[in-house]
């Protein structure tokens, strides 16, 4: 009766990793299952500082930040290109490519988790499992951590940590995936028409 414990109580330790963690191709699944998604965000910046808004995502390469009161910004990822819109300012967005940010990992057409130097980490208990990812061709442009929660596979938050190591968190709501999500949400010299800025 003695030994028994022992030898079950190692079985239990032994089996109990293999089903702990989301399978790093059920993530790559579940993000290339959906093509529109739109949840509420909180993010927390390096400094400490929050805002809120919503998400809007269009996949392959589109996403939408719409920053509520009092910060009323608005980030656009469309077209290849990331535009910050500064809402009190009519100066032209700050643009820079979508290639160069790590969020581009999780909007490409085909997610590939397995693709060689890209998972740079993966673990996770039977509660969350999270991944950081980079682009193996570009590790400068920084990295991005997601996290999901298992039953089934859902995003929930994500860190991203740029070139000089700074850190975002984006902690999401409830996502609605399959959402109606016109183009021209992601249009970002739409956008800039519809405020009276030129290119």
């Amino acid at each position: 009766m003695h030994s028994f414990v022992p030898a079950f109580v190692l079985a239990v330790t032994i089996a109990a990793p293999a089903v702990a963690q989301i399978p790093v191709n059920e993530i790559s699944r579940y993000l290339n299952s959906f093509t529109t998604a739109r949840a509420d965000f909180t993010q927390v910046n390096g400094d400490g500082s929050i805002s809120t808004g919503e998400l809007s995502i269009r996949r392959p390469g589109r996403a939408r930040f719409d920053y509520a009161a009092p910060n009323d910004g608005l980030v656009i990822a469309g077209g290849g290109q990331v535009a910050v819109f500064d809402p009190v300012s009519n100066t032209p967005p700050e643009q820079y490519p979508l290639s160069q940010t790590p969020l581009s990992l999780i909007l490409a057409e085909n997610v590939n988790l397995g693709r060689s130097g890209m998972l740079v980490r993966h673990g996770g208990d039977n509660t969350q499992t999270s991944v950081t990812l980079q682009d193996p061709q570009h590790p400068e442009y920084g990295n991005i951590q997601l996290v999901f929660t298992p039953n089934p596979t859902t995003l929930r938050q994500w860190v991203i940590t740029d070139d000089a190591g700074a850190q975002t968190t984006v902690i999401l709501g409830d996502m609605q995936t399959g959402a109606n999500l016109g183009g021209g949400l992601f249009n970002i010299p739409q956008e800039m028409q519809r405020r009276g800025m030129s290119n």
